[in-house]
């Protein structure tokens, strides 16, 4: 499916473009910063076309960027890597999507040392037990990498749409049900846990154990309106050195594939009971595996980013 012409001028991508394994190695070689080490950029400018970085001011955030020479409008992708936390890699992986949807690519990198597992996949809620303030919850760094870039392209309505693989498909799913912003899209491809809509499983499987403001019907409610799409590739079905085998994870499914199917299940479930919208979308990949590169190069991206087809919007018999 390509986008269509209409959708095409909203979005700011005038044509496609065809970009091979080598040009996107070639692209990746040169980074020019956006700052000074150590510094803050002096004036606010756009961000170099081609592969480049900057720290983000106010979060110590190192981000890695790419901007197509044919860039005019937008939109901005912002990618989440894995447990890996390779955002290098990741940016690169997404310089096909950058070309081919005429957008602005940022990879923010959650290093180990400061985002362990409870920081970086479940979004920094809780630490150690106690449920911190919002503005405390890695959640919270989305929102001010969005205006930065905003600020720095002059754009402050500039559409942005979110996509993470693996861990970083965790962190967006999990951010879609208590921080989401406010992205066209969030895009949870292959994760590895989920949050599935119920208060059966506990935080961060499922809401129960959270306070009331967080697991209430109204929480569930908002979590399912999100506009979120699993993406899942039908051969992430390897229980692989990252695979979590905890039992609470094992009650979502044998696989990454049958958890994510299974959570977006339960929640067209769960809106048709409660009689609720349910803006959730699932795109398949037909026999691709747990790799970020394969599912940011196939077309479906296209389906799982910017696609409204009504097949996707609830269950489908597998």
């Amino acid at each position: 499916m390509k986008i269509e012409l209409g959708m095409l001028g909203m979005l700011g991508m005038a044509g496609w473009v065809d970009c091979t394994p080598t040009q996107v190695q070639a692209a990746a070689r040169q980074e020019p910063a956006l700052q000074p080490p150590g510094g803050q950029a002096t004036t606010a400018k756009p961000l170099p076309l081609g592969p480049g970085s900057f720290l983000l001011p106010g979060a110590d955030l190192q981000v890695f960027t790419y901007k197509p020479a044919a860039y005019t409008d937008g939109p901005l992708l912002v990618v989440f890597h894995g447990v890996g936390r390779n955002a290098k890699g990741y940016r690169d992986h997404a310089i096909v999507m950058a070309e081919q949807f005429k957008a602005i690519v940022v990879a923010p990198l959650f290093d180990a040392k400061r985002f362990d597992r409870e920081r970086f996949q479940r979004g920094g809620l809780f630490r150690n037990g106690q449920l911190q303030p919002t503005n405390q919850w890695t959640f919270a760094n989305v929102a001010p990498l969005v205006a930065y870039v905003r600020k720095l392209e002059g754009c402050p309505d500039l559409p942005y749409y979110l996509i993470g693989h693996s861990g970083g498909g965790q962190f967006l799913e999990r951010m879609a049900a208590f921080l989401p912003g406010a992205p066209c899209r969030i895009v949870a491809a292959n994760p590895g846990t989920h949050l599935f809509p119920t208060r059966d499983l506990p935080f961060p499987y499922g809401f129960g154990g959270l306070p009331q403001n967080l697991c209430d019907d109204d929480a569930m409610r908002a979590y399912l309106a999100a506009p979120l799409t699993l993406y899942l590739g039908t051969g992430d079905t390897v229980q692989d050195k990252d695979f979590e085998k905890s039992p609470l994870a094992m009650k979502q499914g044998s696989t990454r594939l049958e958890r994510g199917r299974a959570c977006f299940e339960m929640a067209h479930r769960l809106a048709a009971e409660k009689q609720w919208p349910c803006n959730w979308r699932k795109v398949e990949v037909k026999g691709v595996g747990h790799s970020a590169g394969k599912m940011f190069a196939q077309s479906t991206v296209e389906d799982a980013l910017f696609g409204s087809d009504p097949a996707n919007l609830a269950p489908q018999s597998q």
